[in-house]
């Protein structure tokens, strides 16, 4: 029987999605569904392995019961960026919860790591920075507040290569994986670096001896996991990829010069170079295709799509489709710049470009006049101040005119419009809403041969009508951005001031 149906599933921070997907980008099947995370105490974020594994069961088997799987030729699974990753002990056991990319509590590593090696050391090493985001700066936290669970620790692997690993019984990492978690990743050399790891007290022998390319195959699914996911045994898995690379794919990202920004649990927007990267403020990571000569340069704001999702289950009690519907609708009936209503999206410390671990979300202009939909207005504002801000401090002589949207804040169309008028560029997004698990699953096609060509993505898009943006109010956002840089700039010290308050406290 010809196998040619594809399957994509990413894990992501909020939810999981798996898809099957014909050659041609016919997308026959779909599932999704959703998960928290575990946030013990302000600006910490954290998981269990078990919650990922059981949304990949659920996903997964959704999708291949409505499709023959007999027909199946194989799976890629992409994660969200796990920060310390799975921390495993002997009997490849959790030994606790993994610190994911939103947490933040490692500040003190941070600033031990600047005195003590020094940017330059680890950026000339690694291609990377140093900030609380990274995995080796997590790892260290682990060690310092840890040890007896940190002695435990035998193996450590990216989110979706422990779901491989569950899948397949084999170890592997992908190059993007090994080049996100930062400063022990030979950058240069494609391999772990042994110095960094001795010089932050890190056991290199801990980390995944193969580094492989995204489509490379990591082994065939077991006989219980074929059980539970409805899939042939020994159907091809791949090693996958981060996230947002899959998403980057999905977009049509596939050569130098591409750019796009991914509006998930967080905003992301970046481009791939076949440069080495020359800037430590900003993060790298080989791409998912051509790793060894495409590099993935982007910059980040740790919270975006999880402002939406936190209003509405705090302030709205709920947040079905019919409640995001109506707050919509309502911030659809606001001016530009919500009445003079101005919110920094700083709920997770912030990434690109202030790099400020102690940042925190400010509500700046509120009076009796303002509403819920003024609020919720002002947070969909605050995610395209801050892709300004990104594109911005990036794309420094880059001629970019037009910026391509997805992931699934890019449904909203009230949102879209807001980008295109706070950046004044042209916003194309896709049809097809389902992004990353797409990715994966053009990449089990170029993996299984069913697919020839990186560039045959193209095929699979439709892009839907472009949003043009507003001059008269893409002036006025203009006035409120200056508002809104300055606004951090005079509230950073006391961000600071009040992080070291509350800090002490969570750590007792």
């Amino acid at each position: 029987m010809l196998k040619d149906i594809l399957i994509g599933c990413d894990v992501g921070t909020s939810g999981t999605k798996a898809v099957a997907v014909t050659p041609d980008g016919k997308v026959l099947a779909s599932a999704h569904c959703a998960h928290a995370i575990i946030a013990p105490h302000p600006n910490w974020g954290e998981q269990w392995p078990q919650v990922w594994l059981d949304a990949l069961v659920e996903t997964v088997s959704g999708v291949t019961s409505q499709v023959d799987k007999q027909r199946i030729a194989g799976i890629c699974v992409s994660a969200l960026y796990g920060g310390t990753g799975v921390m495993l002990d002997a009997s490849m056991q959790p030994v606790r919860p993994s610190i994911i990319w939103i947490d933040r509590r490692a500040t003190e590593e941070s600033e031990y790591i600047r005195a003590h090696i020094g940017i330059d050391k680890v950026f000339a090493t690694s291609a990377n920075g140093i900030d609380s985001y990274f995995g080796y700066v997590k790892l260290l936290w682990v060690r310092l507040h840890e040890p007896e669970l940190f002695a435990k620790i035998k193996t450590i692997l990216p989110i979706h290569s422990y779901l491989i690993y569950q899948l397949t019984g084999e170890i592997a990492i992908d190059y993007s994986s090994a080049g996100n978690l930062g400063g022990v990743y030979d950058f240069d050399g494609r391999c772990w670096s042994g110095e960094m790891a001795n010089l932050l007290g890190l056991d290199i022998a801990q980390l995944p001896a193969a580094l492989k390319a995204s489509t490379d195959i990591a082994g065939g699914v077991n006989v219980v996991y074929a059980q539970k996911l409805g899939l042939p045994q020994g159907t091809p898995v791949l090693c996958g990829a981060v996230d947002c690379l899959a998403a980057m794919l999905s977009i049509g990202c596939v050569q130098e010069g591409d750019n796009a920004a991914i509006l998930g649990t967080s905003l992301n927007w970046g481009y791939l170079s076949a440069s080495r990267p020359t800037d430590p403020n900003l993060v790298s990571m080989p791409y998912c295709l051509s790793p060894e000569k495409l590099t993935y340069v982007y910059g980040g704001a740790s919270t975006a799509g999880a402002l939406p999702r936190w209003f509405m289950t705090n302030f709205i009690g709920s947040e079905t489709q019919d409640d995001y519907q109506r707050m919509e609708d309502a911030a659809a009936l606001i001016p530009a710049g919500a009445e003079g209503l101005i919110l920094l999206p700083y709920f997770m410390g912030e990434r690109t470009p202030i790099w400020d671990e102690n940042a925190s979300g400010v509500f700046l202009g509120l009076s009796l006049i303002h509403t819920q939909g003024h609020m919720y207005r002002a947070i969909l504002e605050s995610s395209a101040y801050a892709l300004r801000d990104i594109v911005e401090s990036m794309a420094s002589g880059m001629p970019i005119r037009q910026v391509y949207l997805t992931g699934g804040g890019a449904k909203s169309k009230l949102w879209r419009s807001i980008f295109a008028d706070v950046t004044g560029l042209t916003v194309l997004t896709p049809k097809n809403p389902l992004e990353a698990p797409v990715g994966d699953a053009f990449m089990a096609g170029l993996a299984t041969g069913l697919i020839e060509r990186p560039e045959s993505i193209a095929n699979w898009l439709e892009m839907g009508e472009p949003v043009v943006p507003n001059p008269e109010n893409h002036e006025r956002y203009t006035c409120l951005f200056a508002v809104y840089r300055s606004l951090y700039q005079n509230t950073k010290g006391d961000m600071k001031a009040l992080r070291a308050i509350v800090t002490p406290d969570a750590l007792n």
